[in-house]
């Protein structure tokens, strides 16, 4: 296919390394109040009251802390050992009572986290959910543009970012905040002005230092995320083509790009954690140096008598309780920033709009015959150049139209505009008399059956694979759809038979066992049209001919359009167009288009003596007595299966 322009998706990830928290916040919102959740929101409400109870707690623990020292260095002078000893139990008293403290306030913290979990994984669910809805969705167009792993990476962070926006923010950033109002209250009440001041003094210079280096923090962040993803994407493109990797003897060549990759996201590790530790000294010494200020302001007022020593605890055991919000917000805003170039990732997804769209109001398509028609259709993928021009033909109920022509030509083109992946750029598609884009897409798609050239399966059983053509089968209409695609026999002498793993992309199966399981899940659907697209060109003559038997099983009484390459497999269609550059420049039988000695026949020509050299060659392999092996190799437990093919399936 043509190269395609950058994509608005592509503009919309420039967009997100400029993220903006409150339009991020703003989207969020709505995952994270759970408006069609009562019991949700009874949880908010009940971590909202542990949070204020427990921030209560923590505010009395160092007056706790207060009250003991000043109950020990009260009765600690001019005391005889009996009445210190009564004394004492004072003390011990208010110490017990700042150990229960302490426990209560970590009790009703963890009551808090628990509480909440449920609202913040809901959300993280509930998003995840519809990006992942929203990515089927998307155009065919899209996906074509997109690299997997890199996609994969960007949902992947997107779901750690909901998570991480949620707990920080309703967990760290919202509790740390009461609890830096009522220490400032303390500091205000419990001594003077001058306290307060010096104290915010010392925030706001820890808060702009802060949010300065981190800034600074995020540019290497970023591009180390870049090249991780960089390298994530590497590592999956070159594993997915395994084979052709070990074809070509590309295992260094593999590892020297990966590596490049890696060097560079060393690097940019490397740099990451020595910024963290310049960010982590200049906030220890801003707050060593706050916290000596009002250390010394205590001294001095117990110098004067105005202060107790116990007042000096408190002074720091308060700086300490600061310290940890202090901390804390730094933490936010680093995890913040990071989750919403993220999370704005994801939602530039989300706002991707479908290049297809089903219009409002949209009725199902109803199938009286299956009778299909392109009117003058004409297709683009780039505005420079045309793919298809002015192409119109038909497919009667119950007749098998073949589509052939050289690579390029626009064959496989007509069956993605017919389930429309794409819109005709002027012309339309219609089934019995019906606009295939005034329908729902839905209903056209569950109307045909597909059979490609690459059948790609899930990494699944062979049950689960068949199956997939019509989710509500029967076990015993599974097993009737293998038979009549002709796999049972294979499945049979599989290790598991049905429940038999086909690995990733059905990689330990041939490509004939493929082709089957791909013909019995469309036999499973019963489409009345049916779309085979170059089903058979990947294949050897041997396999072409047992595969070719089953697919004019499941053609016959349906609508079939038929995109082949070779045209042994299309002779007894009802009608062959011959596709070439855009424009059907022949049409007609198989005998008619050889008598015409055009195109058609040219090509005829060229095959079958290609395919008589193959069957002279086989013949001969035949003759030495040989059998016929195929070894499949799932490559990754060692374990092959050899399958004698004289009398069953043929090796790819």
């Amino acid at each position: 296919m043509a190269s395609l322009p950058p994509s608005p998706y592509d503009r919309s990830l420039s967009l997100a390394l400029k993220p903006r928290l409150g339009e991020v916040l703003r989207k969020l919102l709505p995952y994270v109040w759970p408006s069609t959740r009562p019991d949700l929101q009874w949880r908010i409400y009940g971590a909202f009251a542990l949070m204020i109870v427990a921030k209560l707690v923590t505010i009395a623990v160092p007056y706790a802390f207060k009250w003991a020292t000043d109950a020990v260095s009260g009765a600690s002078h001019g005391r005889g050992v009996h009445e210190l000893f009564g004394l004492l139990l004072g003390p011990l008293a208010l110490t017990l009572l700042y150990g229960l403290l302490r426990i209560f306030m970590a009790l009703s913290t963890q009551a808090r986290d628990a509480l909440f979990a449920a609202v913040a994984m809901a959300s993280v669910r509930r998003l995840a959910q519809e990006v992942f809805v929203h990515l089927h969705q998307l155009s065919l167009r899209f996906h074509l543009e997109r690299k997997t792993g890199g996609l994969t990476r960007v949902l992947e962070r997107g779901r750690n970012a909901i998570e991480t926006i949620v707990r920080v923010i309703m967990l760290t950033a919202v509790p740390t905040a009461v609890e830096f109002v009522l220490i400032l209250v303390v500091f205000y009440f419990q001594f003077d002005w001058t306290y307060v001041l010096a104290v915010v003094s010392m925030i706001v210079v820890y808060l702009a230092y802060t949010f300065v280096a981190t800034n600074w923090r995020m540019s290497i962040r970023r591009s180390m995320n870049e090249s991780d993803t960089d390298a994530n994407t590497k590592a999956i493109d070159s594993l997915l083509n395994y084979e052709t990797v070990k074809y070509f003897g590309a295992e260094a060549r593999e590892a020297q790009r990966y590596d490049r990759s890696m060097a560079t996201y060393e690097a940019m590790s490397v740099k990451t954690y020595t910024s963290l530790t310049l960010l982590n000294a200049g906030q220890a010494v801003i707050f060593t140096i706050g916290l000596t200020a009002v250390m010394m302001m205590s001294i001095i007022g117990i110098r004067d008598g105005t202060h107790s020593i116990g007042d000096f605890i408190l002074v720091n055991a308060m700086m300490i309780q600061i310290y940890q919000p202090l901390n804390f917000m730094g933490m936010v805003y680093r995890e913040v920033k990071q989750a919403t170039i993220d999370l704005e990732m994801m939602f530039a997804i989300l706002g991707q709009n479908a290049e297809i769209k089903d219009k409002p109001g949209a009725p199902p398509l109803r199938v009286t015959q299956g009778h299909v028609r392109f009117e003058n259709v004409v297709f683009r993928y780039e505005k420079e150049r045309e793919i298809l021009r002015g192409v119109s033909f038909e497919v009667k109920p119950g007749q098998t139209v073949a589509i052939v022509g050289p690579s390029g030509a626009g064959k496989s083109t007509l069956s993605r505009l017919l389930f429309r992946f794409y819109e005709p750029a002027s012309g339309r598609i219609t089934i019995d008399g019906q606009d295939i884009a005034g329908v729902t897409q839905t209903s056209l798609r569950d109307q045909i059956g597909m059979v490609p050239q690459d059948t790609v399966l899930f990494n699944d059983t062979i049950a689960y694979n068949i199956r997939y053509g019509r989710w509500d089968a029967t076990d015993d209409e599974v097993r009737e759809a293998a038979k009549l695609a002709q796999i049972d026999r294979f499945i049979e002498m599989a290790p598991g038979g049905f429940k038999a793993q086909v690995g990733e992309r059905g990689l330990k199966l041939s490509g004939g066992e493929k082709q089957r399981v791909a013909i019995a899940r469309t036999i499973l659907k019963a489409p009345p049209i049916l779309i085979l697209d170059e089903a058979t060109s990947a294949l050897d003559s041997l396999t072409e001919r047992e595969i070719q038997s089953a697919l004019e099983s499941i053609a016959r009484g349906r609508t079939t359009l038929v995109i082949a390459h070779r045209l042994s497999t299309i002779v007894n269609a009802d009608e062959i167009l011959v596709l070439d550059a855009g424009v059907i420049v022949e049409r007609g039988t198989h005998e008619a288009l050889l008598d015409k000695r055009g195109v058609y026949a040219a090509m005829w020509d060229r095959q079958h003596q290609v395919e008589e050299a193959e069957e002279t060659l086989r013949r001969a392999l035949a003759a030495d007595g040989a059998p016929r092996l195929e070894m499949d190799t799932d490559g990754n437990d060692g374990e092959d299966l050899l399958i004698d093919r004289d009398d069953s399936l043929a090796a790819e």
